[in-house]
């Protein structure tokens, strides 16, 4: 037993019983360990639960970055909907995800993302509240997709289904139109500004 092999353990005891049902008795069981062998590899739940947040966000975490002349809306959007994907690939992934911290690897992307959408002419700070707004926009919407998948078969006729992947588009075009909205803004702005050496 190794910690790949914990942590691959775990995360297929989540897609069976759901985060709240998730206990270190009960994977050292499907482990076919002692309880205490797992502390070998995590000091606690909490750790473990970090792990399996990390290896659960690989299929994101390894997604290529922006190639320079890029498009910054289309990789943008493309962005944002691979981090809803992988969200979506595990049971509670959202709220698995939520309680995590960026490792040093996720904050040399970030930074190079950020690179990428200021070469492009966005402000960086307008750029970081986008990136911000859409990561949370996403869990946000995730958890409640996934929390409404739980509860689907106790709605009340009357009460009509949500397309939630409908609504994660319009609500991440909103966001996009505003960033780009911001950038265009920023640009007019520069262009308008007097020249110093013209300044008599």
């Amino acid at each position: 037993m190794n910690r790949e092999t914990v942590i691959a353990q775990a995360l297929d005891l989540l897609d069976e019983v759901g985060l709240d049902a998730i206990s270190t008795r009960q994977l050292a069981r499907r482990l076919d360990v002692e309880q205490p062998s797992l502390y070998w590899h995590f000091r606690n739940k909490k750790e473990l639960l970090s792990a399996m947040a990390e290896t659960a966000m690989a299929p994101h975490a390894t997604a290529p970055l922006p190639a320079p002349g890029q498009d910054w809306r289309e990789w943008f959007l493309d962005n944002t909907r691979s981090f809803r994907r992988t969200l979506l690939m595990r049971r509670d992934g959202a709220r698995l995800h939520s309680g995590s911290g960026p490792g040093p690897a996720d904050l040399d992307r970030i930074a190079r993302k950020m690179a990428f959408l200021t070469a492009s002419g966005l402000p960086e700070k307008d750029a970081q509240m986008a990136m911000l707004a859409a990561s949370r926009f996403t869990v946000g919407s995730v958890l409640e997709e996934q929390a409404d998948t739980d509860l689907s078969t106790a709605r009340p006729a009357n009460i009509p289904t949500i397309d939630h992947q409908a609504a994660f588009e319009a609500g991440l075009a909103l966001i996009l139109d505003g960033l780009a909205h911001r950038a265009e803004h920023a640009q007019e702005s520069t262009r308008t500004l007097p020249d110093p050496d013209r300044i008599n």
